[in-house]
């Protein structure tokens, strides 16, 4: 079934609802204080036949679609009000229903008044994380969250996350969402949410209509008072440290880099969510409610429709439409790609254009976007700082999005030093000067476009080629500038014309592929516009629109979207050769297919069983390039330390052993960054130190390289011993542990440390503590350490 001719989506995420009431009696809650009023027909709690029902209708849809994974929320009403008898229920149909299918991410969205132990030790045992609503400090979140008697939810909501905070569910937590109110203070209620240590926190406006628009101040002349609340928040969180996620702020970042939002009310990702109600009945997303009586009716339930048919429903289907399903107003709005219309039920107007229309925040949101990116993308003049806490949290091994993203930030700001020096220490060409003053408009324009692409690993690798000093470097920095220039003009979808020199027939689109002509082509004449790119050379002309048919000369980037990760496989930018191992030549679809699913099935096992590593890997980790196989089938993988956010790895025979490699590799990148940033060690050092990981003697930043890597190696190994990996799991665990921990031991003890240094390695040992292991594998383990050194030279000293 298809609508306007595009086949309908697979639904990836399920909003299943365990209560249809709720033991508080919040003012703005959509469910019961706006338009529809549905939920006063529907039985007080989901049944055990609509939970296999839906379990099953799950996983045939995940089944015919080939989904590496799909995202249920139990939600209400309040959710626990159904009771541990039937969350359990509904934990044990989704998991067995979806075993040998997909992967499950099963959470539960509670207010957690009644949250307690019992609870969590059911939520633990079948790895169900837990979001909480609280909006703030007692007086912000008793504004609207009171039980029916006026009483404040506040001391209990507090306790419930107490609980979360513990060690023992700590890994549950996922996250807190607080409804912004203007009448309270935004620094406030960010200390407040702040102080309870929660991984991520999610700012939601107001449902509203342009029929009930939201409460605005007398004095928001310009409707953007809301956007004022949010960039007062934002100042603080990093002013603080950014000491936790903020969704709105993380998902505006991504998707002006050209990454996809993580929220539905941002960005032009396409909808692929659908409700069960209690009675079994699929509804659209609850926002709806919101619009107008009925809004989210689908007249379709679980017991006679797939949810091929919820898929292809005209409501569903029409929040698809990315671009093209926005008001004409949206499609010409400078930062559509970022807002992308604003939440769907936001756009609701009685008037006959429905929901055809700007988001009631339309000033807001634009206003919030446009002074984000200029905070963090315009401002170049000002390296971000790197923190005492910033570097305690790495020493972990680990690292929040937020501190990963700042390690970002600060590339990004060396990248651009370089282009500087690359433009002023080589000769020019007129056609050169062009293509600088084309960078510099876009950089003044469209900075968002022109971050996209110097943000891409290999261009740094090309700037400290074209310092080389020689003629060829001269040629090597010309054409860059010219490359980037075309590839940011691409993005922006700006009418701009670049003419770009080309060697042996290839010309380089960073972000964007490669296009191969004749080998004798001297140049080609690049025209942009916002239907995309066409390309004069040669006599020939190549026309590459945004979408649409392929040109066979042309091999684009394959990005990957998988499930909050953006990842690029570069197998085609030429820069791409610098981790020490032959670049795999362009890769065949069915290769590229292959990469996708283990690099799905890889993602997916991170997430589940290496949860610290994720949010860093998702907010530093662009690009995968594949390498040719060594000839003994042995698992190579490479950062380079002048390419930031890139690994290059040879696809290895298991998805496991593909996850080990990414967070090994990625913990090479944060360190690489870091040293950017902060001096660990006296570079003056020549003394070569024991690697209980290498057959040479490492020098010292080697060794701290490797003890890095090693920190997600005994992680690794820690996760596979105790998801059931036995002895041999239990061995290389206690050994890798005990190496690492020795070579912790020899970076301390080398005085060349400095104090940062010093307080780092501190931080390594410390996340190397605990966990014993039997006597057997500690055996085992000492066995095959004391085999290594004996193959090993002697470091000099």
């Amino acid at each position: 079934m298809s609508v306007m001719g595009r086949p309908h989506l697979p639904l990836r995420q399920f909003v299943l609802k365990m209560h249809s009431r709720c033991d508080l009696a919040c003012d703005h809650c959509y469910v019961y204080e706006h338009a529809d009023q549905s939920w006063r027909g529907r039985p007080l709690v989901v049944s055990n036949e609509v939970l296999r029902t839906t379990a099953e209708r799950i996983a045939e849809h995940a089944k015919t679609h080939g989904l590496d994974a799909v995202h249920v929320v139990l939600h209400g009403g309040e959710p626990l009000l159904a009771g541990r008898t039937r969350l359990r229920g509904a934990a044990t149909a989704l998991t067995a229903a979806l075993d040998g299918v997909c992967e499950l991410d099963l959470r539960i969205h509670t207010n957690a008044v009644t949250l307690d132990e019992r609870f969590l030790d059911l939520f633990a045992e079948f790895g169900i994380k837990v979001g909480v609503s609280l909006d703030g400090d007692r007086a912000a979140n008793d504004l609207h969250r009171r039980y029916a008697d006026g009483r404040s939810s506040h001391d209990r909501v507090l306790k419930g996350i107490a609980l979360l905070g513990r060690p023992r569910y700590r890994h549950l937590f996922a996250g807190i969402l607080c409804t912004i109110d203007l009448r309270n203070d935004p620094v406030a209620v960010h200390d407040a949410l702040a102080e309870l240590a929660p991984p991520r926190v999610d700012f939601l406006l107001p449902h509203a209509t342009w029929d009930e628009p939201p409460q605005r101040p007398a004095d928001d002349g310009d409707g953007t008072a809301y956007a004022r609340w949010l960039l007062a928040v934002h100042d603080r969180w990093t002013a603080t440290g950014r000491t936790m996620d903020v969704r709105v702020f993380d998902s505006v970042l991504r998707t002006l880099r050209g990454d996809s939002s993580l929220t539905e009310s941002l960005g032009l990702a396409p909808a692929d969510l659908a409700v069960i109600e209690t009675d079994g009945t699929f509804e659209q997303a609850d926002s709806l409610k919101t619009a107008h009586d009925g809004a989210p009716a689908t007249g379709l339930d679980v017991f006679a429709h797939s949810l091929d048919e919820v898929a292809a429903h005209p409501g569903i289907v029409a929040r698809q439409q990315g671009l093209d399903g926005l008001a004409e107003q949206c499609r010409a709005c400078p930062v559509v790609r970022s807002c992308g219309g604003g939440l769907y039920a936001h756009r609701y107007r009685s008037d006959g254009s429905g929901f055809l229309n700007p988001s009631v925040y339309c000033s807001d949101l634009l206003s919030l976007i446009t002074e984000l990116r200029d905070r963090h993308m315009t401002d170049q003049s000002v390296r971000p700082a790197l923190a005492e806490h910033h570097l305690t949290e790495l020493a972990t091994g680990r690292g929040t999005a937020a501190t990963v993203d700042l390690l970002a930030r600060h590339q990004l700001a060396l990248v651009r030093e370089l282009l500087g020096h690359v433009w002023h220490e080589t000769a020019h060409t007129p056609q050169g000067e062009d293509a600088w003053r084309t960078l510099t408009v876009l950089d003044s324009e469209a900075p968002e476009s022109v971050d996209r692409v110097l943000a891409h690993p290999y261009v740094r690798t090309w700037a400290l080629r074209s310092l080389g000093g020689d003629a060829e470097a001269a040629a090597t920095a010309v054409r860059g500038v010219a490359e980037i220039a075309a590839a940011a003009a691409a993005r922006a979808g700006r009418p701009e014309t670049v003419v770009v020199p080309v060697r042996d027939g290839l010309l380089r689109l960073p972000t964007l592929g490669t296009l191969t002509m004749d080998a004798g082509t001297e140049e080609a004449v690049v025209r942009t516009d916002a239907d995309g790119c066409t390309v004069h050379a040669g006599g020939r002309t190549y026309t590459m629109p945004r979408t649409g048919a392929k040109v066979p000369a042309w091999q684009g980037s394959r990005r990957f979207d998988l499930d909050g990760w953006s990842v690029t496989l570069e197998d085609t930018d030429p820069w791409r050769d610098c981790h020490g191992h032959p670049a795999h030549p362009r890769l065949t679809e069915s290769e590229a297919e292959a990469w996708r699913a283990d690099l799905t099935a890889a993602w997916a096992w991170i997430r589940r069983e290496l949860p610290e590593y994720a949010p860093g890997i998702a907010a530093g980790l662009r690009v995968i390039t594949p390498l040719l196989p060594s000839p003994e089938n042995a698992d190579i993988s490479s950062a380079a330390r002048d390419a930031f956010g890139a690994v290059a790895i040879a696809r290895p025979a298991a998805p496991e052993t593909l996850a080990l490699l990414l967070v090994h590799e990625f913990q090479h990148v944060k360190l690489g960054a870091v040293l950017d940033l902060v001096d660990l060690h006296d570079p003056a050092c020549e003394t070569l130190f024991y690697a209980p990981w290498r057959a040479d003697p490492r020098p010292l930043e080697g060794l701290l390289q490797g003890t890095y890597a090693h920190l997600a190696v005994v992680d690794f190994w820690r996760a596979r011993w105790r998801g059931g990996g036995g002895r041999d799991a239990e061995v290389r665990f206690s050994r890798w542990r005990d190496q690492t921990a020795q070579a912790v031991e020899t970076l301390a003890k080398s005085e060349a440390l400095t104090g940062d240094g010093e307080r780092f390695v501190a931080g390594l040992r410390e996340a190397l503590a605990g966990d014993a292991v039997s006597a057997d594998a500690l055996r085992a383990a000492r066995r095959a350490a004391e085999e290594h050194r004996r193959t090993v030279r002697p470091p000099r000293h």
